[in-house]
């Protein structure tokens, strides 16, 4: 009698391919330079879409002020709203939100409606960083997620450096308009680059917006996002008055400009990756180093503003504070419990309040007679301020932290 065959071996499946890191971020972090080449480029083309609508420039700053107020607004309506969904569709979602409204805002026929096509390019900036750093953080080796979430932040340091000048020399050479042209493309390949590279992954049916909005009941989440508003100001408040103080004060041409403004943006780039590997090390005591450095900073530059090269210096220096938003964005995820997306993204919405209120407080300094170098110190005090709510927020977890669990 002949013996049975043996039954064949059940078919392995082949194992599941690790996602590569580096290619996720560079998809990631192609958002983020899309972003900042809008958000920053269009502080640099303001004279050019100014003429071209038929407005004067401070007119023309209102549009500036739009997309800022499209952050804020839309960080977390976009954050509650896409809470279910899964993270890989909703950053191609964003992203295709944004390549309309920039394409849009190459249309626009008039001042009131770039206005509109403005306020709705902001409306996905916030929630888009916000999700584009959860999934950093998702797919980071162990120890280095404040260093992942800092490459995606690194896209928007490098437009400062990139984005901006070119941007600047298409709108010269071939107009305004091809700039937000340019930034939708940008877009469409960011959206192609999620689509391909970020892993999939599933719907999440147990969130919900009353989850999120939990994130708002949480002390540590409005300190922590205080800190940002802020602290994070002080830069901006040399930052939008920097190319004048150049011109007026420290009396450079028109392209050594170009130069400096380069210069900012490689110590954004630098305070990015360096505090990014701070954050992983020291945690939330990153942000009391990096506060305490850009007080010294800003405290050295009405000091420098007299001498390009002193003025070269404090720039980088000055522009390393761009690193606290790395430290804040892990933060937030240590603090929010389950409404991650909506502290992710709320995130953003602090960092452009800190946008318009440096530039607002330093500006009325300068307007009530002080002089270009006064938003020196105003930067100062605005990162001591945001040292101040630092340190509260670290004495309130300290005094949670030693209260005494309820027995069971």
């Amino acid at each position: 009698m002949a013996s049975p065959s043996p039954a064949p071996a059940p078919e392995r499946a082949p194992p599941e391919r690790a996602p590569n890191v580096r290619l996720i971020l560079l998809a990631l972090g192609m958002g983020g330079f899309a972003i900042g080449a809008t958000e920053f480029a269009s502080m640099g083309i303001l004279p050019w879409f100014a003429a071209g609508l038929g407005i004067d420039e401070p007119t023309a700053g209102h549009v500036i002020s739009a997309y800022a107020l499209g952050v804020v607004i839309g960080a977390p309506v976009l954050a509650v709203l896409g809470a279910r969904m899964s993270r890989r569709v909703l950053l191609i979602v964003l992203m295709g939100l944004f390549a309309l409204a920039n394409g849009l805002s190459a249309l626009a026929p008039t001042y009131e409606w770039m206005l509109v096509f403005r306020f709705l390019s902001g409306v996905p900036h916030g929630a888009y960083f916000g999700v584009a750093a959860l999934v950093a953080a998702s797919v980071a080796p162990p120890g280095k997620r404040a260093q992942a979430v800092s490459r995606i932040l690194l896209g928007l340091a490098i437009a400062t450096i990139v984005g901006v000048p070119f941007a600047t020399l298409v709108s010269q050479t071939f107009g305004w308009r091809w700039a937000f042209v340019i930034v939708s493309v940008l877009a469409v390949i960011t959206m192609t680059l999620v689509y391909f590279l970020v892993p999939r992954d599933p719907r999440r049916p147990e969130a919900s917006p009353l989850r999120e909005l939990d994130a708002l009941k949480r002390r540590q989440v409005w300190l922590t996002l205080g800190v940002g508003a802020v602290g994070f100001g002080g830069m901006f408040a040399v930052y939008a008055y920097f190319s004048a103080t150049l011109l007026a004060v420290t009396g450079v041409s028109g392209p050594m400009v170009s130069i400096m403004l380069a210069v900012f943006g490689l110590g954004i780039a630098a305070g990015n990756i360096g505090w990014g590997w701070a954050a992983d090390k020291l945690g939330f005591k990153a942000a009391a180093v990096l506060l305490t450095w850009s007080a010294f900073a800003l405290a050295l530059y009405p000091f420098a503003t007299g001498q390009a090269w002193s003025m070269a210096i404090l720039a980088f220096m000055i522009g390393m504070g761009g690193g606290l938003g790395t430290i804040l964005q892990t933060r937030l995820m240590d603090v929010a419990g389950d409404a991650q997306t909506l502290a992710a993204a709320l995130n953003h919405s602090a960092f452009n309040t800190a946008n318009a209120l440096g530039p607002l407080l330093a500006g009325a300094a300068i307007a009530a007679g002080y002089g270009w170098s006064v938003a020196g110190w105003v930067g100062c005090a605005l990162s001591i301020g945001g040292l101040i709510i630092w340190g509260l927020a670290w004495l309130d977890q300290k005094r949670t932290e030693a209260r005494p669990c309820p027995a069971v």
